[in-house]
């Protein structure tokens, strides 16, 4: 028996396919077929029923799967143990972050590079999308590390937060806006009750705070337009089509969008960003590395969330 035969085996099972299963390891499916019988000639069992349309374990099959499962994993914690004594990273490390995050602030590009540099062997999967998403693959195990916004500054169970920013929420309108009177810095939430307001998709970090904090004003929110990027977002605000939810924007900042901003309060609502893991910490050496160079990156409290808290910060906006 051999490590490669196990590895074919658990391949063919959770592919439910041999061609897939071959393309998955980079191998002809002939010489993954041929590996597999040779496992059940020695075992003196079939393990793969292949008579349906695809193929499944047979009840030996499935009696073995964990254990062939366990043997792997195994030998792939005895590498990163050497590896860890001798400095030598290698394998895979997937980063999530939420639309916009790479940002001059937050300059997870030149990290990325940095670590490359260093630890070349390191296969790096980046992908950008919704923070609600994002959480439940870091459950699953499908992410190592990633950049999201959050509702709750408390990580739900079985994650770890750190927190990049936490700032307040504000209205953003065009200079002509009724609610915009001589001196006024706030507005209660809910003075946006029959507003037409802007804002992210649902999903993100910045949307869910503003669900909530409506419903706590006992209201719902009427959106009249949302987008994922910040950069529209502002303008649509600008125009005068609604009222933008945005993280706190720098006057400066407002003033070049053709915005003016008011702070909202009654319930005073957040924008965070934080940096998400397993509790358990990542699993793998590589990982771990990843993730102290991401830790590095300093924290901000008046920057951006989300596909906007972050990405309002790359266009001068901060976004959630």
């Amino acid at each position: 028996m051999e490590l490669r035969q196990l590895q074919y085996f658990v391949a063919v099972v959770e592919e439910a396919n041999f061609t897939r299963a071959a393309a998955r390891l980079h191998l002809a499916q002939p010489g993954v077929s041929a590996q597999i019988r040779q496992l059940e000639r020695e075992l003196g069992q079939q393990l793969l029923d292949r008579s349906g349309r695809t193929v499944t374990p047979t009840p030996v099959g499935a009696a073995v799967l964990p254990f062939a499962r366990a043997a792997l994993a195994a030998v792939e914690r005895v590498r990163h143990t050497v590896d860890e004594f001798t400095g030598l990273l290698r394998g895979r490390v997937t980063l999530g972050l939420v639309s916009g995050a790479a940002t001059h602030e937050f300059d997870v590009a030149s990290v990325l590079a940095g670590f490359h540099d260093d630890h070349p062997g390191v296969e790096i999967t980046l992908t950008e999308d919704t923070s609600e998403h994002m959480l439940a693959a870091l459950h699953h195990g499908e992410l190592d590390v990633a950049m999201v916004g959050i509702v709750d500054p408390e990580p739900p169970p079985g994650l770890t937060f750190r927190m990049m920013v936490d700032e307040p929420v504000v209205a953003a309108m065009a200079p002509t806006d009724p609610l915009l009177t001589p001196g006024r810095t706030t507005v209660p939430l809910a003075a946006l009750r029959d507003r037409p307001l802007i804002g992210l998709p649902r999903g993100t970090g910045l949307r869910g705070v503003l669900d909530r904090a409506c419903a706590e004003a006992g209201f719902r929110p009427r959106i009249a337009f949302e987008a994922a990027a910040p950069q529209l977002l502002v303008q649509l605000a600008a125009r005068g089509l609604g009222v933008a939810v945005l993280p706190a924007l720098p006057p400066a900042v407002a003033a070049t969008a053709g915005l003016r901003t008011l702070h909202l309060t009654d319930p005073s609502p957040r924008a965070r960003i934080a940096l998400a893991w397993q509790s358990t910490g990542p699993a793998s050496p590589a990982a771990r590395e990843l993730l102290s160079r991401l830790c590095g990156i300093p924290a901000t409290g008046a920057s951006t969330t989300d596909s906007t808290a972050a990405g309002f910060a790359g266009a001068g906006v901060p976004a959630g």
